[in-house]
C-alpha cells in the first residue's frame, strides 16, 4: 500500500529550503569572491563559485604580523571572557535560584534593572577610565562579564532541577560549594554548553568594545583589524602581492571578503560540536520560570 503524500510538508520543506538557501548564498558568495582572482572580480562575475581560482588574498593576509596579534587578542578575550563570565553566571544563577536565600527578590530586581536600562555610552566610557581600565585587555572582558539573558536562561535552569538532590545532598553533609561542582554543574552540561557558546561568540564578534576602549594597535582585536580594513585605506596597502616575475594586483574586494571568513571560520567550526546541546540547554533553560 502506498504512503499518501503529505502535501503540506512538501511546501514546508520547500519553503525552509529556500530560506536555508538564502541565508547561505551571502557567506558562499563571500567564499567565492575571497577565492577569485582580479579580473573576474572586477567583471563582477562571482556567484556561487570562484573565478580563476587562487589564494593569493589569504596568503598576503596571513603574512601580516597585524593579523596574527591582533587574532591572538581575540582568542585571549574570547577564551578568559568566556570563562571568567561562565563562573559569575552559574555562581549569581545558583544563588539567586535558591528560594531561602532572603532578599533574592530583590537582587534579581537590580539584575534585570540593567537589561532593560543602562547608563549609555559615555558614563560607561568614564567608569572604565576612572577604575584604570582604558587602553588595557581587561578593558574588552570586565565591562561585559555577565549577560542578563543568560543569566536569566542559566537561573531557571537550576530552577527546575529536583530539590531532593540538594536536601540528599545536605543530609550527607555536603556545603553549597560541594553541591554545586559536584551535583549542579554535572547534570548542566547542555545548559552551560549553550551559554558558553553565546559567549564566546559574542566576546570574538565584538568589535566596539576595542573601538572604544584600545588606544594602541598592538592591542586590537581581530575584528577592529578587520574593520580597518574595510573602511580605511589601510586595506590599500595590503593590495599588492610580490611573486618571482611579476607584481600581481589583488583587489581590496577580495582582501576584504578573505578577512571575513578568516575571522568567522573559528566559529563556524566550534558550533557543530557544541550543537547537540545547544537546542536542548535553551529550552531546558527557557520553558519554566
Amino acid at each position: 500500500m502506498k504512503k499518501q503524500i503529505d502535501a503540506g510538508k512538501i511546501v514546508t520543506y520547500v519553503i525552509l529550503s529556500f530560506f536555508v538557501l538564502l541565508c547561505l548564498y551571502p557567506f558562499v558568495n563571500v567564499i567565492a569572491y575571497s577565492f577569485s582572482d582580479a579580473n573576474s572580480v572586477m567583471a563582477g562575475k562571482i556567484t556561487l563559485f570562484p573565478k580563476n581560482f587562487q589564494t593569493d588574498a589569504y596568503k598576503q593576509i596571513l603574512k601580516q604580523k597585524q593579523i596574527w596579534s591582533s587574532m591572538n587578542i581575540s582568542v585571549l578575550v574570547t577564551l578568559t571572557g568566556t570563562l571568567l563570565s561562565l563562573v559569575l553566571t552559574i555562581c549569581a544563577a545558583y544563588a539567586l535560584s535558591k528560594k531561602e536565600l532572603k532578599g533574592r527578590s530583590i537582587i534579581t530586581g537590580f539584575i534585570l534593572f540593567t537589561m532593560y536600562f543602562g547608563g549609555g555610552i559615555i558614563p560607561t566610557f568614564m567608569v572604565v577610565k576612572g577604575v584604570g581600565l582604558y587602553d588595557s585587555v581587561a578593558s574588552l572582558v570586565i565591562p561585559s562579564a555577565m549577560n542578563v539573558f543568560n543569566f536569566i536562561i542559566m537561573q531557571t535552569f537550576f530552577k527546575n532541577i529536583p530539590k531532593e538532590l540538594k536536601e540528599a545532598a545536605f543530609m550527607d553533609g555536603a556545603n553549597d560549594m560541594t553541591i554545586l561542582v559536584k551535583i549542579i554543574l554535572p547534570l548542566s552540561i547542555p545548559i552551560i554548553a549553550t551559554i558558553g557558546l553565546y559567549y564566546a561568540v559574542s566576546y570574538w564578534n565584538d568589535y566596539f568594545s576595542a573601538l572604544l576602549y584600545i588606544q594602541t594597535p598592538e592591542k586590537f582585536s581581530l575584528q577592529l583589524r578587520l574593520r580597518q580594513m574595510l573602511f580605511a585605506d589601510q586595506v590599500n596597502n595590503l593590495g599588492n602581492v610580490s611573486t618571482d616575475t611579476a607584481m600581481v594586483k589583488v583587489m581590496p574586494e577580495t582582501l576584504k571578503m578573505a578577512c571575513i571568513v578568516l575571522t568567522t571560520l573559528p566559529i563556524v567550526v566550534l558550533y557543530p560540536f557544541l550543537q547537540k546541546y545547544f537546542v536542548k540547554g535553551t529550552m531546558v533553560g527557557a520553558v519554566k520560570g
